[in-house]
Order: C-alpha cells, then sequence, then structure tokens
C-alpha cells in the first residue's frame, strides 16, 4: 500500500488575499482555483519545490471564522523546508514576511518561525544534511 498526505486545507478569510500571500510572498504555485458556485472556490497552492499542497478553504460561517490564524491553538503547526535556508530567509524579508525570531541553528538544521497573513506561525526550516 501507498499512502501520503497530499492536501492539507487551511481555513482562510478571502480566496484572494490568501493567493497574493502564499503565490506572492512565500513564491509557491498556484495549481488550481476553480469556481464552485454559490461564492466558494476550490482554490490550491503548492511550494514551488513540490510536497503537500494547500487547499485554501475560505471559512464558512462564523465557527470556522474563530479559527481563521489560529489552526493549531498558538503553536507552529506548519513546516516549510528549503536546502537553502539563508536565500529564502532573505528573500522572504524581503517581500514582508514578519519573522517572530531571529534564525536559530539547531542540532536538527536551521529554523526561523514566521506568520502568514492571519497569524498560523511556521517554521522555515533546512534540515540538517
Amino acid at each position: 500500500m501507498s499512502q501520503s498526505v497530499a492536501t492539507i486545507a487551511l481555513v482562510v478569510a478571502d480566496y484572494d488575499d490568501a493567493v497574493s500571500f502564499y503565490c506572492g510572498k512565500l513564491g509557491f504555485a498556484l495549481l488550481a482555483d476553480t469556481d464552485m458556485g454559490g461564492g466558494k472556490r476550490w482554490v490550491v497552492v503548492a511550494p514551488a519545490g513540490g510536497g503537500a499542497k494547500l487547499l485554501l478553504a475560505r471559512a464558512d460561517g462564523m465557527e470556522q471564522a474563530r479559527h481563521v490564524g489560529n489552526q493549531t491553538g498558538g503553536r507552529v503547526g506548519f513546516f516549510l523546508e528549503t536546502d537553502d535556508f539563508g536565500r529564502d530567509h532573505a528573500i522572504y524579508v524581503e517581500r514582508g514576511v514578519k519573522f517572530l525570531e531571529a534564525p536559530r541553528h539547531e542540532p536538527y538544521g536551521s529554523v526561523a518561525v514566521f506568520e502568514d497573513l492571519y497569524g498560523n506561525k511556521w517554521d522555515l526550516i533546512q534540515p540538517k544534511g
């Protein structure tokens, strides 16, 4: 049996703002943007190098809207791996991505926590070779 986690839903407040952040600031590719009717869209983005995709799902109702930006209870919930930490960190800083700390060099690799446009916490990480 072969299985993988292929796509993860990320609840967002606005499709276009989310696409602008993930594609414009983080350099993700827009893989799908399909009108589903009734104001809903199927919007999928992914890092240029592959890996799991994000389904940008606009919050539907107050319960979902309450979780935008806090889908993991305030802890880092998403991990963006890179093959060149210094390059990507510099690019993201230049593009206005908000880092919550200076880069750290840990036994497992180089890492810094940043926030997406809604406040979800991400690690930018280059694992040790």
